[in-house]
């Protein structure tokens, strides 16, 4: 019988998952990180939820207690970049640092198990032509997760099962039902679990990062407004801006030099292009030559076809087909072929000219 360890965070998905694997006959072990205090999905809420789901399928329940490396991984990491101007996309920073590879490591330093699987929407198969392990989208696209796994070594992928990626979301909760989880009608999460635990992002941040007042300009410098906090903003934002003109202004650009934010109009916050730096390669080695594909540069985003530029040190230049609206520094870049995710990375600040 093969054991693998279920990464449980007490949410429906994860309950379903662990239930799936152990209805299939595997030796399962039910683990939770303790990433933060508080409420939501990923802490003590979760937490007992998690439990529950463990005593009810008659299998044991770790909690590891990884509230310093999620302090210092994902909180650190969220305020240092917001403070640049940047807006951090940190659950798949999350998934590479502080979930997949340290389950992984206590599966196998801990239990003696050599495998982990969670309840994340997206597939693991593995080509023998390449011989690299592909990470493809799942079968359900309103559900798919891939996008938040691009970070994931070969290594990782070699030890993880997702039993939920060929399941529809209706199926999901179809199934949890008929296993008479405790988490079947439980909602889904909506949000960071940082949002969950604080009521909101700017809440989270006001914590961390002090509010300090400056100008909203418009792209010749010429100031429109006032804003309480860079940190509140990111690029393509449209609402809460506080500033009447003649068509809609969207956030284009934040200066933390300056401590300013620069509006202007849609067409002049859409790009052509960008750069992409700590690239991993996922379903493919890393090219030594332009390739075609097509990128998501947000989660929701629809792919669009890009040219992928191989760069020295880890990062590359995608070029758009067409212009796009949004180019967030610091949020994620994924590109795919098909249901091929080939790899990603994240997007760097536009250099000035």
């Amino acid at each position: 019988m093969k054991k693998v360890v279920v990464g449980l965070s007490g949410g429906v998905d994860s309950s379903t998952a662990a239930a799936v694997l152990h209805h299939q006959g595997y030796d399962i072990v039910g683990l939770t990180l303790w990433l933060m205090k508080g409420k939501g999905q990923c802490c003590s809420e979760g937490m007992v939820d998690a439990a529950k789901i463990c005593e009810q399928l008659g299998v044991p329940h770790h909690i590891v207690d990884s509230r310093e490396l999620f302090e210092q991984n994902i909180i650190d990491y969220l305020v240092s970049g917001y403070r640049e101007g940047i807006t951090p996309l940190p659950c798949s920073q999350c998934n590479r640092a502080v979930k997949f590879g340290p389950m992984i490591n206590y599966a196998k330093s801990e239990l003696g198990i050599d495998y982990i699987a969670t309840g994340h929407y997206a597939r693991i198969a593995f080509d023998e032509q390449s011989g690299r392990y592909q990470l493809l989208k799942a079968i359900d696209p309103q559900k798919d997760q891939s996008y938040f796994l691009y970070d994931l070594s070969q290594e990782i992928l070699a030890s993880t099962l997702f039993p939920l990626g060929e399941t529809p979301k209706t199926e999901t909760r179809r199934l949890a039902a008929e296993f008479n989880l405790t988490t079947a009608e439980k909602p889904e999460s909506q949000d960071l679990c940082l949002v969950e635990a604080h009521g909101s992002m700017q809440s989270f941040l006001d914590q961390y990062i002090n509010q300090k007042t400056g100008d909203i300009v418009d792209q010749g410098g010429k100031v429109l407004g006032q804003h309480q906090g860079i940190h509140h903003y990111t690029i393509g934002q449209r609402r809460g801006l506080g500033v009447a003109y003649s068509e809609p202004l969207y956030v284009v650009d934040l200066d933390p030099v300056m401590n300013r934010v620069i509006v202007g109009t849609r067409d002049s916050a859409a790009d052509p292009e960008c750069t992409v730096s700590r690239v991993n390669w996922v379903s493919i080695a890393p090219p030594d030559s332009p390739i075609r594909a097509e990128v998501r540069i947000r989660y929701r985003s629809q792919p669009v076809p890009v040219t992928v530029v191989p760069l020295p040190e880890n990062r590359v230049h995608l070029r758009f087909d067409e212009p796009q609206f949004g180019v967030t520094p610091g949020q994620g870049a994924v590109w795919y072929e098909g249901d091929r995710l080939l790899g990603g990375g994240i997007m760097e600040r536009k250099s000035k000219v």
